[in-house]
């Protein structure tokens, strides 16, 4: 079991931070463990969902924004369908992924190539181009053969096209792209 002396770790600017950013106040959760309970991705989580708000509430950036369990989140909303005091906890699972990775501080990098890779093609066609983002993600990561064996039968049923689709209204989405930029940077 790790310990972690509050008194020396505590960083009240990440607390503001967090929930400034998120819209939930922290000081809600009394640690009930719904969140936990519900969460259908605890088993490969190394921090559960009610550790990581505790860990909010005391302040400890360094543990919360390295742990794998925020890039492991499905966003399902399971735990915050389940926190009875109305806590948007998916909604700070995913303010924690984004303060990670102004950060670089990322725990998982599949889930990042996979997350940039996926917006890359809706920015480039205003959709998902599913084969172009598969080959940009096994490209990047050298995950040849994971699920390799999904990829013919999807071909077969029509699933996967070899070319991109591109949408009416793709300039919009490409400057919804363009805000954010200009917003949040990068």
């Amino acid at each position: 079991m790790q310990v972690i002396k509050i008194s020396h770790s505590k960083n009240t600017d990440f607390m503001a931070q967090v929930e400034r950013e998120s819209g939930q106040n922290l000081s809600l959760c009394y640690q009930c463990g719904n969140c936990t309970a519900g969460c259908p991705y605890t088993f490969v989580y190394d921090i559960p969902v009610s550790k990581i708000m505790r860990l909010l509430q005391t302040g400890q950036k360094d543990a919360v924004l390295s742990c794998h369990s925020i890039w492991l989140c499905a966003t399902c909303e399971s735990c915050t369908t389940r926190c009875p005091n109305d806590i948007d906890v998916a909604r700070i699972m995913d303010v924690l992924r984004h303060m990670a990775r102004r950060e670089g501080r990322v725990a998982e990098r599949t889930v990042k190539v996979f997350w940039d890779e996926f917006l890359n093609s809706v920015r480039k066609h205003g959709r998902a181009f599913e084969l172009g983002i598969v080959a940009s993600y096994v490209g990047k990561t050298g995950r040849f053969w994971t699920d390799m064996e999904l990829g013919p039968k999807a071909l077969l049923k029509g699933k996967l096209a070899f070319k991109p689709h591109d949408i009416k209204g793709k300039q919009e989405v490409a400057k919804i792209f363009e805000r954010f930029k200009e917003e949040y940077g990068g």
